[in-house]
């Protein structure tokens, strides 16, 4: 028998976002799971591939890979925002270059990425003396701090934990990391602390950093999910976690 049926809008009455997550990447999804949790929103992921150590080569390889993933996120209701996944990447390829092959598939839709996110949080906390803690090695970590004094910031302290292996990263305790946290932003003279790359592991621990140090802790995914809740006009106080999102 033929059944009759109607059509709403779908699930994306307010915003829909799409989120393109690195092959290797094992945290950004989860952390990002509960934010969006949130009536007529929906955040659709794609997987790019990636290899399984970070290097500006290997990074640099995801440039010809994302249109292609891109077109893989639904379109029958235009993306509001999408999201690349990955900082180092972003700092290697370039933000402008990450959006231009993105709208090849998806043209309306407004592109980010953390390296671009963090720069906007940045801006929003008026802070400019930053720390700076890295999973990465030493050439990726300059690039990531040489982005930051490129837009104004200086990074006073950098501490780093000297992975390339993704798997590694992803593993690093929470205790590590907040560990790191606190001693790369106990200088006095440093206004705000940022915990780089997707792969870390963060929510659990930026609030606790945050009330040790007195002072803003962000991270490449609170400052992802914060810029494309803003992209998409989204209320992003209380949404998440730390002083960002206050």
């Amino acid at each position: 028998m033929d059944l009759n049926f109607v059509c709403d809008d779908g699930l994306a009455q307010r915003a829909a976002f799409g989120l393109i997550v690195l092959q290797a990447d094992e945290t950004m999804e989860n952390e990002f799971r509960t934010l969006f949790d949130l009536k007529g929103v929906t955040l659709n992921h794609a997987r790019i591939p990636s290899a399984p150590d970070v290097t500006p080569d290997t990074l640099m390889r995801m440039k010809e890979q994302l249109t292609g993933t891109a077109a893989l996120l639904p379109s029958a209701r235009p993306l509001d925002v999408i999201g690349y996944g990955c900082t180092s990447a972003s700092t290697i390829i370039g933000s402008d270059t990450v959006a231009a092959a993105v709208q090849k598939a998806h043209p309306t839709a407004k592109v980010t990425n953390p390296a671009a996110a963090v720069i906007a949080a940045l801006q929003k906390l008026k802070v400019k003396k930053i720390g700076v803690v890295t999973p990465y090695i030493a050439e990726v970590s300059k690039a990531v701090v040489t982005l930051l004094e490129n837009n104004g910031f200086t990074a006073d302290k950098v501490g780093s934990f000297g992975q390339s292996e993704e798997a590694v990263v992803a593993r690093i305790a929470a205790d590590s990391v907040e560990a790191a946290i606190c001693s790369v932003g106990d200088a006095p003279d440093i206004e705000a602390v940022f915990a780089s790359c997707t792969n870390l592991r963060t929510f659990p621990i930026i609030e606790a950093c945050e009330a040790k140090l007195g002072k803003p802790v962000i991270s490449s995914n609170s400052a992802l999910a914060w810029h494309m809740m803003q992209l998409a006009g989204l209320e992003t106080k209380g949404r998440g976690p730390g002083r960002l999102f206050g």
